[in-house]
C-alpha cells in the first residue's frame, strides 16, 4: 500500500473514532450522572488490545477499529438479580435518556464541526447577489439583493437548504417567496433550468457569500457574526439530519440507487479523495475537507441509531416507549427475539452495503 494510502486510512480510522468515541461518551456521561454502574467503555470490536481500569469501568481498546459500545450493569437481562445501579432499575425516562444522549451526541459534534468550518471558510447565503443572464432569475424578474424565504412554501434558511430542495424537486416548476431588496415580500413562479454541464436544475443567480470569523477578509464580502455563524451551522446540521434520514428510508427499503450509500470502503475512497485534492491548494484545506466528511457522518450516526429497528438505540428507546405506554416492559423472550431480528436485519444490510462497496470500487 503506499504512503498516500496509509495515510488517507489512518485518517479514516482516527474519523471514525472520534465519533464513535463522541456517541459513547454520550451513553456514558448521562449513566454516570444517573448512577448507573459502566462497566466497559470500548472503542473498537472484537479482541481487546489494551485496557486499563479507572474507578470501576474498564477503558479498552479493541482490534477492530468500526464501531465501540458502553456496556453497563443490567442493560441486556442475563437472568441474574438486578442491583441498585442496574440500568433495569431506573425509570423510563433515565433509561431513555441514557440512549438518546448517544445519537444526540453525534449531532453536538456535527454542529461543532460544521461551527469550525464556518469560522474559518466562506459560506453562501440565499440571497441573491447577481443574476445569471437568460435563467429563470432574469425571466421571472428576480433582482440582486433579493433574499429567498421559501421554496412550495418550505422555509429556506441556509443556501445549502435552496440547492437541496432543488435537486429534489426533479426539474419541477416552483413557487418561490423573496424578501427583495426594499423590503417588501413577491411570490415568483418559474421553471428551473437544466444545466447540462453538472445535470442541475438551477434557478439562475450567484448567491452572496459571507466570510468566516477567522477567515481572511475579502473587499465586497461581509464577515459573519457569531450569532449567524451558529444559525448556519445549526441548520446546516439539521439539513444533514433531513437528508440522512430520507436517503437511510430508501437503503432500507433497498430503493436507494448505488451511488447514494456507502460503507467502510466507501467512507475510506471518500475521504482519501477529498484529502487530496485539499491538499493540491494547502494543508488548511486538505483539513478542512476531511472535518466537512466527519460532519456529514457525525450526523449519519445519529440518525442512523435513532432509526427504530432492535438492536439498535432507537429500537431500544422504541421498547421504552411501549413499556411507558403498557406501564410495564415488554416479555423478556419477545423483546430478546426482536433484538436477535434486529441484529440478523442490520447484519444483512452491513453485507448488502459492502458487497456494493465492493461493486464500485474492486471489481
Amino acid at each position: 500500500m503506499e504512503v498516500r494510502n496509509i495515510s488517507s486510512l489512518l485518517i479514516t480510522i482516527i474519523l471514525l473514532g472520534a465519533l464513535v468515541v463522541a456517541h459513547e461518551f454520550g451513553h456514558f456521561i448521562v449513566a454516570k450522572k444517573s448512577g448507573i454502574w459502566v462497566q466497559e467503555f470500548a472503542v473498537g470490536m472484537g479482541p481487546k488490545i489494551a485496557s486499563v481500569m479507572k474507578g470501576d469501568t474498564e477503558y479498552s481498546l479493541r482490534a477492530l477499529p468500526l464501531g465501540g459500545f458502553c456496556r453497563m450493569e443490567g442493560e441486556s437481562e442475563d437472568g441474574s438479580i438486578p442491583g441498585p445501579r442496574s440500568f433495569l432499575t431506573k425509570s423510563v425516562g433515565v433509561r431513555f435518556a441514557v440512549m438518546f444522549a448517544g445519537p444526540f451526541m453525534n449531532f453536538v459534534l456535527a454542529f461543532i464541526m460544521i461551527f469550525g468550518l464556518t469560522c474559518t471558510s466562506y459560506t453562501a447565503t440565499p440571497e441573491i447577489r447577481a443574476i445569471i443572464p437568460e435563467s429563470a432569475a432574469a425571466e421571472c424578474g428576480l433582482q440582486p439583493g433579493d433574499t429567498i424565504r421559501k421554496i412550495n412554501g418550505k422555509t429556506i434558511h441556509i443556501y445549502d437548504e435552496l440547492s437541496y430542495m432543488l435537486m429534489d424537486n426533479h426539474g419541477e416548476a416552483i413557487r418561490l417567496e423573496v424578501l427583495g431588496a426594499d423590503g417588501m415580500l413577491y411570490q415568483y413562479e418559474l421553471q428551473p433550468k437544466l444545466d447540462e454541464a453538472n445535470g442541475r436544475y438551477l434557478i439562475g443567480f450567484n448567491p452572496n457569500v459571507e466570510t468566516g470569523i477567522f477567515a481572511e477578509p475579502v473587499e465586497g464580502y461581509s464577515k459573519m457574526t457569531v450569532g449567524e455563524t451558529m444559525h448556519y451551522s445549526l441548520f446546516s446540521m439539521i439539513n444533514y439530519v433531513k437528508m440522512t434520514a430520507e436517503g437511510l428510508v430508501r437503503v432500507f427499503t433497498f430503493t436507494a440507487e448505488k451511488d447514494e450509500y456507502g460503507g467502510p470502503i466507501a467512507i475510506f475512497k471518500t475521504v482519501e479523495t477529498s484529502y487530496e485534492a485539499g491538499l493540491e491548494y494547502s494543508i488548511t484545506a486538505a483539513i478542512q475537507n476531511v472535518i466537512y466528511i466527519g460532519a456529514v457522518l457525525s450526523a449519519n450516526l445519529g440518525v442512523l441509531n435513532l432509526f427504530p429497528i432492535p438492536a439498535l438505540d432507537g429500537g431500544k428507546i422504541l421498547f421504552l416507549a411501549i413499556e411507558a405506554i403498557r406501564r410495564k416492559p415488554l416479555d423478556a423472550e419477545l423483546e430478546g427475539k426482536l433484538q436477535f431480528l434486529g441484529f440478523m436485519f442490520i447484519m444483512g444490510l452491513m453485507v448488502y452495503v459492502l458487497f456494493g462497496d465492493i461493486m464500485k470500487f474492486i471489481i
